[in-house]
């Protein structure tokens, strides 16, 4: 089993959770396949993740699966934008820590 780890990066956790949990329990090479065409910021964050944590298991694509995609809440820019009377509103930016694990195919 291998582990791969981004952490920080500017997306929205909640909206990488539903790209991490599409390629779950997937064969490596096929998820890879399945992110590299899917239209999003956070496809493209994944993908680098698993691509790196299945060159540190030493395995092929082919002969790994994902046992876990997990996208954990990391710390938040706190911004703010001007209103109406001279106040203002808060704005969040959200950051995300993604890790993959991958293990050999058949292993329990």
């Amino acid at each position: 089993m291998s582990i791969a780890l981004l952490k920080f990066v500017r997306l929205s956790p909640i909206k990488a959770r539903l790209i991490a949990k599409e390629i779950q329990g997937l064969n490596a090479e096929r998820a890879l396949a399945s992110l590299q065409f899917t239209p999003n910021k956070a496809a493209r964050a994944i993908y680098k993740v698993l691509a790196s944590a299945v060159a540190n298991s030493g395995l092929d694509a082919n002969k790994a699966i994902v046992k876990s995609a997990r996208v954990d809440k990391a710390a938040a820019l706190k911004r703010f934008t001007p209103r109406a009377r001279g106040r203002a509103t808060p704005i969040r930016k959200p950051s995300s820590h993604i890790l993959i694990e991958v293990e050999k195919e058949g292993d329990k």
